[in-house]
């Protein structure tokens, strides 16, 4: 399978290239998939995250600020499915943070791009978490800007691009996005 001539837009607006019917149609498979992986990090499942990616994806948490000056350095890069196995086991077997659970809340998603291969999307996400002796507290919020594929009648993630509103964020940031 060839590689996509489009790149996902990391800030600023841009209209959709998908007109609306198409994009309803769309909308249903990217939102079913949004929902199943943020159940399974909802849930504590973390090493059944990386089967939401292709084996060559790629994965970055990233400022908006870095973003918006085409600097996407990454607070968290991953190249690739065995990457992100990496990360997840590590997470999951040696917690050396204080327990916690962690709660996403997704808008609809925004269809912005389809080839016949590929499906951009747009997602904001609000992330919260709850320290096991503690208030639950705003841990993140921001954007998911993503490449999907099919993989017969499910999606994969090729990249997600993580971008977070703020610049100052909290130093336990451990658990993807």
């Amino acid at each position: 399978m060839g590689k996509s001539m489009m790149t996902l837009q990391l800030s600023g607006y841009a209209p959709s290239r998908v007109d609306a019917r198409r994009a309803a149609e769309l909308r249903p498979l990217v939102e079913h998939f949004n929902i199943e992986y943020c159940a399974v990090l909802d849930s504590g499942h973390i090493e059944e995250w990386p089967r939401f990616f292709t084996e060559d994806c790629i994965y970055r948490i990233t400022a908006r600020e870095n973003a918006e000056l085409d600097m996407p350095v990454g607070l968290v890069y991953a190249e690739g499915r065995p990457m992100l196995h990496d990360r997840a086991v590590a997470i999951s077997r040696t917690q050396m943070f204080a327990p916690r659970t962690m709660t996403h809340l997704l808008s609809a998603p925004r269809i912005v791009g389809e080839d016949g291969q590929e499906i951009w999307a747009q997602c904001n996400y609000v992330l919260f978490q709850t320290l096991v002796e503690g208030p639950t507290t705003l841990h993140l919020a921001g954007t998911y800007h993503d490449r999907f594929v099919r993989d017969g009648d499910e999606l994969l993630l090729r990249e997600r691009q993580v971008i977070h509103e703020s610049s100052v964020i909290a130093n336990d940031l451990v658990y993807p996005v």
